[in-house]
């Protein structure tokens, strides 16, 4: 399978302009509500009509504004999953999931079948859909739509309303059917831990415009501006200029502090404004006072504690920008954090990524 949709589409005061690749795979469309994720599903289903550009499945033209083609919603086979799930609650699961099968009843329950059990769902076929739980509801309505012979999934926040274990059950259950199908999937969520584990590659929206598309790990560690980052949850976010540069490194400067840099985006130069980016969970805290590169020292102003993890937040002692450590309740205790309030911090090279400043600074 393969999708190729370029689009753009105004509802209202709100323009969405994207384009989106797929094969078979699943590709997390990301960003927070109101980016147009879920437009964007809408539009592929056929369930809004875009005002120019394309979508073709396969090499089918399923919408082509210039050419005139707009392929209805019924014909394009497509899977559509939504958080509200729209079982009829008067017929048992298995006509729920047969409901828009042609043939005989015999063969309708059959193919239901076969669709409950690729999701474990054997036992439930003669049950109404108000006696199952959460989870059970939501592999119903991911059969109803593998039953059919669609060619792309489209999966529109579809856990969102499960507690975390039901969620990590049914991501592992949409990824082993994804594989064994064989089918492409585009996936909307605003849950980052959900994005990261479920995508094959990951679309980040914003606006209504796709800002990143690529492997995660890549836009994870090289996102192209702030605004990718902020979105991607780093924590520190730092206004700098370029010092120097070398084949292997850059080097920048942040108020007084002066780091270097292994990751950055091409064509920077020396003078050039930037913004510097390192997540959290990349900071190291050590003890004793061994050199360490882009080492300083740091005093712990505040601290939270969630499940887990402990989010420290420091203030270098030469001054300069707050920096937070994220860092899980083991080595907190090893290295008793609690009872110590100065810290030698380093930042490893590589985990500083550097990119050409855009927008303001919060202030």
């Amino acid at each position: 399978m393969t999708l190729d949709a370029a689009f753009t589409l105004t509802a209202g005061r709100f323009t969405l302009d994207v384009a989106i690749e797929a094969a078979d795979e699943i590709v997390v469309l990301f960003g927070a509500s109101g980016a147009g994720k879920s437009l964007t599903l809408r539009a592929i289903a056929g369930l809004v009509r875009p005002d120019r550009g394309h979508i073709t499945v396969d090499g089918e033209v399923l919408f082509d504004a210039a050419a005139g083609v707009d392929i209805p919603v019924e014909a394009r086979r497509m899977g559509y999953v939504v958080q509200e799930l729209a079982l009829f609650p008067h017929l048992p699961v298995w006509e729920n999931v047969a409901f828009a099968l042609a043939g005989t009843r015999p063969d309708r329950r059959r193919r239901a079948g076969v669709a409950l059990a690729a999701l474990g769902l054997e036992g439930v076929a003669d049950r109404s859909p108000g006696t199952l739980s959460g989870g059970q509801r939501q592999r119903v309505a991911l059969a109803r739509v593998l039953v059919r012979d669609v060619r792309l999934l489209l999966l529109d926040e579809p856990f969102s309303a499960l507690d975390d274990a039901i969620r990590r059950a049914l991501r592992l259950e949409l990824r082993r059917l994804q594989r064994e199908l064989g089918r492409g999937a585009l996936f909307v969520t605003h849950d980052l831990r959900e994005a990261y584990l479920l995508a094959d590659r990951l679309v980040v929206l914003d606006a209504g415009r796709v800002l990143q598309a690529g492997a995660p790990d890549e836009i994870f560690s090289r996102p192209h501006s702030r605004r990718v980052a902020e979105l991607l949850g780093v924590r520190n976010l730092y206004r700098g200029r370029v010092l120097a540069t070398a084949p292997d490194s850059i080097e920048v400067e942040i108020g007084p502090l002066r780091w270097r840099c292994a990751s950055w985006e091409a064509g920077l130069a020396v003078g050039d404004a930037v913004d510097v980016a390192v997540r959290s969970e990349r900071v190291v805290l050590r003890r004793g006072d061994r050199p360490a590169v882009n080492g300083l020292d740091a005093t712990i102003e505040a601290e939270e504690a969630y499940g887990a993890n402990h989010l420290l937040h420091l203030r270098p002692q030469v001054g300069g920008p707050t920096i937070e450590v994220d860092m899980p309740a083991r080595p907190y205790e090893v290295l008793g954090v609690a009872t110590k309030k100065d810290w030698l911090v380093e930042i490893p090279p590589a985990d500083l990524h550097v990119m050409r400043a855009t927008g303001d600074v919060p202030a």
